[in-house]
């Protein structure tokens, strides 16, 4: 067990229901915020956005709002809401939705002071100036990004997704409120919770996993596992929301102790090549055979099994317990079913996920427990196609 780390977290986190209640009361980074929110409906319908509009108005703070970011963030829309903030004079973002806005509006927040090509920036470029301050307020329980400073953007011209962030760009303040949560779909709450649920399994996967972050995920992990299914079969039980919600946002805290692993890079490759996919959902179906590889190379055969033992197996004494209890999680939240071939793949497509894999977030590779190589991942793409 690694005793080694660094941690630097300066998020004022408000977690509870009924928490966005209380925006107006807080001690807002600026005079006027531009709210970023989706090019979908729901956070108007269920009146998010009327609320955080009301809060804003009680603190007498301007506002506008940018509606124009997509389910995975596209290189264009935050390079235009860079623009469109200093054309406003906005002073500091509200992020107001899933993960894919608080994603974006790190690279909004950057492109607000910065000038140039989003791209290049992500291709390694540092930004000359630091980003405004940033307020997250999560209306999903998936990727924790209102707790660390990265994101993740699409360039459609290029077929990349790529991971980067700036530690400047760490929210000031995020409002965890599970009672947003209450209205995602059940197939979009299986999605989410899984890809919270990755973030922290992959964090115990990690060469790099040490005694803070894996405490905090195996609380993560044991609160998915207990309380994902019942927030997918009821979307309307708070106690299940605010769990899952929890277990969220620690991952969120974990990823900033711990890299996660090549699992996620090969799900970025993976809704590069295919952009419809949702995140979660690639993650589900990649997930048993990944693990699976370092299962059969006895890579972190401890890791498999504390994780086991607080997914339903106590007397967990293999590895492949850990499998076990993930199919079964699957099953009871009704993505086992999962197909590759329902949002386009073909069979030949391995070898090109692997190195797209590898090229757009080869850094994850790094932090796997064992080695794999461009031919191995290829094969964990084989075995999860149908």
């Amino acid at each position: 067990m690694n005793f080694n780390f660094n941690f630097y977290n300066p998020t004022m986190l408000i977690f509870g229901s009924g928490k966005l209640n209380e925006l107006s009361k807080q001690n807002l980074p600026g005079k006027k915020a531009l709210i970023l929110i989706s090019n979908g409906r729901s956070t108007k319908a269920n009146g998010y956005l009327n609320r955080v509009e009301n809060q804003l108005n009680s603190a007498g703070i301007e506002y506008v709002v940018f509606d124009k970011i997509t389910e995975n963030p596209l290189k264009e829309h935050c390079e235009e809401g860079g623009t469109f903030t200093r054309e406003n004079g906005c002073d500091f973002i509200i992020a107001l939705g899933g993960g894919a806005v608080l994603d974006s509006s790190k690279m909004v927040a950057s492109m607000a002071t910065n000038d140039g090509d989003l791209w290049e920036y992500a291709k390694g470029k540092p930004f000359a100036n630091g980003g405004i301050p940033i307020v997250a307020i999560p209306t999903t329980s998936g990727t924790g990004s209102e707790m660390n400073a990265s994101g993740v953007i699409s360039n459609l011209e290029t077929q990349e997704k790529i991971g980067f962030g700036d530690i400047r760009n760490i929210p000031v303040l995020s409002i965890v409120d599970p009672e947003l949560m209450k209205t995602v779909p059940p197939k979009y709450t299986a999605y989410q919770g899984f890809d919270a649920l990755f973030h922290n399994t992959e964090v115990m996967m990690s060469n790099t996993v040490n005694i803070l972050s894996e405490t905090i995920a195996l609380s993560a992990i044991e609160n998915i596992y207990k309380y994902l299914p019942r927030a997918v079969k009821d979307g309307n039980d708070l106690e299940a929301r605010e769990r899952v919600a929890y277990a969220s946002t620690m991952a969120g805290i974990t990823m900033n102790l711990t890299l996660t692993t090549a699992q996620h890079s090969m799900e970025h490759s993976m809704s590069a090549y295919h952009h419809n996919l949702p995140h979660g959902a690639g993650l589900i179906m990649i997930s048993v055979e990944f693990a699976r590889f370092f299962i059969e190379r006895h890579a972190c055969d401890e890791q498999f099994i504390k994780m086991a033992r607080v997914m339903g197996i106590p007397n967990a004494d293999k590895a492949e317990d850990f499998l076990t209890a993930l199919v079964k999680l699957q099953k009871d939240c009704g993505v086992a079913d999962l197909k590759m071939s329902d949002y386009g793949f073909g069979s030949n497509e391995a070898v090109t996920l692997a190195k797209g894999a590898r090229s757009m977030q080869g850094g994850l590779f790094e932090s796997n427990p064992c080695e794999m190589t461009d031919e191995d991942c290829a094969r964990i793409f084989e075995r999860s196609y149908r």
